[in-house]
């Protein structure tokens, strides 16, 4: 038996036991992770200071080394995140239907766990507490495969969160952390049909076509977020710059950064001198349609590849468009399915947007920045999902659980050759 299959079976072991403790017992083992993240602050500090050094020494880029980086104030955020996620209903035993058959049977749906989820990342360190999080409050093992560029971070936060699961009298393999970082690993992980129940990549597009094409499993996609902002001509403009502004550098290496302005024709001589000037000041190269050059001088013109890029940087794409239709049709073409917000005071136009777009999340008036579990209510996100399976959009609890039927009778037969 191989070491892969091995340490999935574990897990999926400890995953039965998960599954049995009640909602209360995985409150306080999420609180007990916590605790134990604190504890080891400096630990996992230190460790994140080898992984930035070896980044950096191999000139990895400023985007990956941000996702990297770790200070007290983000492990604040996750350990904050794992509270919040304690704090959340328990999705499972959950009934989302309770009917009365005509014959008496009582006919239920009830949330149960998914079993083992394979979570596949790249330079993220928080995906390990917060994938361990949601998996464990659904009841489920978790099979963490991180990427090099993390690998002294990852292992630290895992031995935080094992050591508070075995204190809990809880098996440590229901978090499971891969060590042998060969791409054979992911190859033989994502074909354990028989022991894995889904596989969630979390990475550049490389590594999630990768997954895709060789997976056995089902697999969660999410290639990249071309995130879109379309300035409606009747948008209150000091608003629509703040979406701008905030959607682009807020944190520009995040997958819901704002990557490509829309801008309609009619305000476009007003607007786009302003947002270039409040994105310039701040950094932000400008690349844009011959419309937009003209109305902006030292915009660079931008290609079809550049409306269609994830920059994950401080570039943005710019095109003018003669209406609301129009935005629309550029949007359709370019999108990744991620997200799109409409900055508009008419009603009608922002019902129009949401409707005729069928991206993951679909904005009016509020920044792209806001698609992400936590902003949404879902505590930590394991993912965005932009492939509609089960999931669609961000990912929280309920999504790492299946509903099943169970049926409760006195005895009822079902009549022969029916």
């Amino acid at each position: 038996m191989s070491d892969m299959r091995n340490l999935a079976l574990q897990c999926r072991e400890a995953a039965d036991v998960l599954a049995q403790l009640s909602g209360e017992a995985k409150a306080k083992l999420l609180e007990a992770m916590a605790m134990a993240m604190e504890h080891d602050t400096d630990a996992i500090l230190d460790a994140n200071a080898r992984d930035l050094a070896t980044a950096e020494g191999k000139g990895v880029g400023a985007a990956m080394l941000d996702r990297l980086r770790l200070d007290p104030q983000r492990l604040g955020g996750i350990t904050a995140a794992l509270r919040e996620v304690a704090g959340l209903p328990d999705p499972v035993g959950q009934i989302t239907r309770d009917d009365v058959r005509p014959n008496g049977l009582r006919v239920q749906k009830v949330r149960v766990p998914l079993g083992v989820i394979a979570m596949i990342y790249e330079a993220r360190p928080n995906v390990t507490a917060d994938a361990a999080a949601l998996c464990i409050k659904a009841g489920n093992g978790v099979i963490l495969r991180g990427g090099s560029e993390a690998i002294h971070s990852n292992t630290a936060i895992a031995a935080s969160l094992k050591r508070a699961l075995r204190e809990a009298s809880v098996p440590d393999a229901a978090l499971t952390l891969v060590e042998d970082l060969r791409r054979e690993t992911i190859l033989e992980l994502v074909q354990l049909s028989d022991i894995v129940d889904l596989a969630i990549p979390r990475g550049g597009e490389g590594l999630i076509r990768f997954v895709a094409e060789h997976a056995r499993v089902p697999v969660i996609k999410h290639y990249k977020g071309v995130c879109h902002l379309f300035v409606d001509a009747p948008a209150d403009l000091a608003l629509a710059l703040k979406l701008v502004v905030d959607g682009k550098t807020s944190r520009p290496s995040a997958c819901n950064s704002l990557e490509t302005l829309l801008v309609h024709a009619d305000i476009a001589p007003r607007f786009l001198p302003l947002a270039a000037a409040a994105l310039r000041e701040r950094g932000v190269e400008l690349r844009g349609d011959a419309a937009t050059r003209q109305l902006v001088p030292g915009v660079l013109p931008a290609s079809e590849d550049d409306y269609a890029a994830e920059y994950l940087d401080l570039i943005l794409s710019i095109a003018v468009v003669p209406d609301l239709e129009a935005a629309i049709a550029h949007i359709r073409r370019y999108t990744s399915d991620h997200t799109e917000v409409i900055a508009t005071s008419d009603a009608a136009n922002a019902e129009a947007f949401v409707h005729a777009l069928r991206s993951a999340v679909v904005m009016v008036n509020a920044s792209p920045r806001f698609s992400d579990g936590g902003e949404l209510g879902l505590g930590a996100e394991i993912g965005i999902s932009t492939t509609r399976l089960h999931a669609y959009g961000p990912m929280g609890l309920e999504a790492l659980t299946v509903e099943r039927f169970v049926v409760r009778g006195q005895g009822q037969t079902r009549a022969q050759g029916q």
